[in-house]
């Protein structure tokens, strides 16, 4: 999302550069084609006004790369150069259209066509199937992850829930460069692919899995762009049909774009030139599913007569923030990083980036956490907070943190807004109460339309005061709340709106995914957060091995591992904060070391091909052994296993009577507390707990899961607990 900053210097050289985020969802519609072209810098002008021939937009993070492209289309379209009905803009996510065809319609572009590469080939296709094929379409597979595995078991290739989504992920890959089963192993040998399992094996599942798909008449999503490209390529009459509907292309994030999506837009061009391609080599972070620059990088190889305009000014981040990221991408290596970028920040100065080191990952959460409350008291709202991680494993540890700190959060990729179960109530509430009209007593004293949607809301019980806590509680809280403040913007922008305009614009949104602003510190990979920006971020578990990941072998991995910390670090407008552990749990050996992408840049390192003297001897001597199974011996890494101190399938000294008081207890903390029961405590701590039965507090805190702060809040009960005792005095019941 390319929405900039809050005014800082108010004009573009003092005289017309308006600024790029927080601005209204709903702004005031432009009234003219020049009117279209306010507000733009130079660049940007370049780009609305470049209407004729091939235009490759080279775009850094944070320049107003979709505010260009949609003002391009907007003033082609009020110029009379564009009719709206054959302008396609494809992108990559359906969040992203949405906004796009947001921002259209405000610009006074209505009926130009914002989907993604997928969407816009399902429509064709559909349309299409039966002049082509006959009959209707296939039906679209829900689960792709449980037909592979029924296609592995058929094998009698056995895949663990790891191995289950890999392999899925290589038969994705396969398919979006057009490669058949049998041709597989060769392919990804080439590829210098990391394969879960045996090549030979993934290629026979691979087949197994197409003849599944074909025995039930079924396709997947990568079937949907096969198909189409198969239509178009063998089918001239209908090619024709689509080249006639569409005569100007635009392509946003085509950095992105896989060989199999590349042959369906020259599919859908012809012998035409009217393309517009937007992208940024530096932000290449999808290779693993077959996207490559190349097509970006070689497109005025392609095109010797293309339209190039190069976007630098960022207007998302402080110079601070703009000073690492390019410090990063120069020590890049590569064909990318030839075409690096050279940001240049338009806003005012704001704090350093801060590095911080800590003992474990347990550790490193709870000061995350810590720092994350202190920004909330300076002013700064939760929304506007992200942790960043590298794999989504890492997220339980400061979703527990920020729930310790009291701190409400929201998991980016997990459930959709709009398919939440509170928000489809609502709804379906609200679109009742718009039917309904002045015949609803619940609206009979309320005129202005955010007043009625809260009176609505609140109707389901929803109030305007948040709940105490956080958890399932919050977060519904949350939700209804964004609908709220979505009803305010609206009724700012569009004095007239009513309840049943308010009900329109929440099912264009549904149906585009375009959702609110849920209040909550956003937890996501660094993959997830693409294209998104917040004024903080934290990047989080920043080590060795896990950026760049483990299994980034390869010169090409590491460098697109180095992209993705950079697509990280841009994400952030004003607060950026750095961190890693340096171990895995408390008592481990401290053997890791900061991102080698940090050296160099954060104070006290050295470029990248030099060690300062004593930078390793002076911690050597500080580490500690690996944490082994107390049972066993073997030596630990899972998460769960170092809370319990012994491998899951040893056998466990537990006091079962110890364990079921503990859980009862639990429960009516949750309960009183308004939150889920691992808020209190997980599973795992409780058994922990259970199986050490401590005596007291030292030996409460040695176990992993039980901080500070929930130390200070349950330690007292939980030691009763385990002593016999009812929490707050007394004995417990034995019986």
């Amino acid at each position: 999302m390319d929405k900039g900053s809050r005014p800082g210097r108010r004009t573009w050289q003092h005289g017309g550069v308006t600024p790029a985020t927080h601005s209204s969802p709903f702004p005031p519609v432009a009234d003219s084609a020049d009117a279209v072209l306010l507000g733009l810098d130079p660049e940007q002008r370049e780009v609305a006004t470049s209407l004729d021939g091939p235009v490759c937009v080279l775009a850094g993070a944070g320049t107003g790369k979709t505010r260009a492209i949609t003002h391009r289309i907007a003033y082609g379209v009020r110029s009379g150069r564009m009719m709206p009905a054959s302008v396609l803009a494809v992108t990559f996510t359906n969040r992203a259209a949405g906004e796009m065809r947001g921002r259209l319609r405000t610009l006074g572009a209505e009926g130009v066509q914002a989907r993604t590469f997928h969407s816009a080939a399902l429509r064709q296709l559909q349309y299409f199937w039966p002049r082509a094929v006959g009959g209707e379409l296939p039906r679209l597979v829900e689960r792709k992850v449980q037909l592979v595995a029924e296609a592995g078991a058929r094998c009698r290739v056995r895949l663990d829930r790891n191995e289950l989504r890999d392999v899925t992920g290589e038969i994705e890959w396969a398919k979006v460069t057009q490669t058949v089963p049998a041709d597989y192993p060769a392919a990804a040998r080439k590829a210098g692919r990391e394969a879960p399992r045996d090549m030979a094996e993934i290629a026979h599942v691979y087949g197994m899995y197409e003849q599944l798909k074909r025995d039930r008449g079924m396709i997947d999503f990568e079937d949907v762009l096969l198909l189409t490209v198969g239509i178009l390529q063998d089918r001239h009459d209908i090619a024709e049909t689509v080249r006639s509907q569409y005569r100007h292309f635009v392509v946003d994030e085509y950095q992105d774009v896989s060989p199999l999506q590349q042959r369906l837009l020259e599919l859908w061009l012809g012998d035409r030139d009217s393309l517009c391609v937007v992208g940024d080599a530096s932000q290449t972070i999808y290779s693993f599913t077959g996207a490559t620059p190349d097509h970006l990088l070689d497109f005025r190889h392609r095109y010797p007569q293309a339209t190039v305009v190069k976007l630098v000014r960022d207007y998302r981040s402080t110079p601070q923030v703009v000073h690492l990221a390019n410090g990063l991408l120069g020590q890049a290596a590569g064909r990318a990083a030839e075409h690096r970028l050279e940001l240049v920040s338009q806003r005012e100065p704001g704090p350093d980036p801060v590095y911080a080191e800590y003992p474990d990952e347990p550790a490193e959460a709870e000061g995350t956490a810590r720092r994350i409350r202190d920004l909330i008291d300076a002013g700064v709202p939760a929304g506007e907070i992200a942790v960043l991680f590298r794999i989504n494993a890492q997220s339980e540890v400061y979703e527990q943190a920020l729930a310790d700190a009291g701190v409400p959060y929201q998991l980016r990729g997990a459930e959709r807004f709009f398919e939440r179960q509170e928000v489809r109530a609502a709804m379906l509430t609200l679109r009742g109460a718009a039917r309904s009209a002045g015949n609803d007593p619940l609206l009979d004293d309320v005129v202005e339309l955010a007043a009625q949607v809260r009176a609505v809301l609140s109707s389901t019980g929803w109030s305007a005061e948040p709940p105490a806590g956080s958890g399932a509680v919050r977060d519904r809280w949350e939700s209804l709340a964004a609908v709220a403040r979505l009803a305010e913007d609206l009724a700012r922008s569009r004095p007239g709106a009513t309840l049943a305009d308010f009900v329109t614009e929440l099912e264009e949104r549904a149906a585009a995914q375009h959702a609110p602003t849920v209040q909550g510190v956003t937890l996501a990979s660094l993959h997830a957060a693409k294209g998104l920006e917040w004024d903080a971020v934290f990047l989080v578990g920043l080590t060795d091995g896990m950026v760049p990941i483990t299994y980034a072998k390869t010169d090409e991995q590491v460098e697109e591992e180095r992209r993705l910390l950079y697509v990280g670090v841009t994400r952030a407008r004003v607060h950026l904060t750095l961190s890693w552990a340096l171990s895995r749990s408390p008592g481990g050996r401290a053997s890791r070391r900061p991102s080698r992408f940090l050296n160099g840049l954060r104070p006290g390192s050295t470029a990248p091909g030099r060690v300062a003297a004593g930078e390793l001897g002076g911690r050597r001597h500080a580490r500690r052994g690996p944490v082994h199974c107390r049972v066993c011996g073997k030596t630990l890494t899972d998460a769960g296993e170092l809370k319990l101190m012994r491998c899951d399938d040893c056998p466990s000294d537990m006091d079962e009577g110890l364990y079921e008081r503990l859980r009862e207890w639990r429960s009516v903390q949750a309960k009183e507390l308004g939150q889920p029961a691992y808020c209190v405590f997980t599973d795992k701590t409780l058994i922990a707990i259970a199986e050490a039965a401590p005596a007291e507090e030292g030996e409460l805190a040695m176990i992993s899961g039980v901080g500070r702060r929930k130390l200070d809040r349950f330690g007292a009960d939980v030691l009763a607990i385990c002593a016999g005792q009812e929490p707050g005095g007394g004995a417990a019941d034995d019986a």
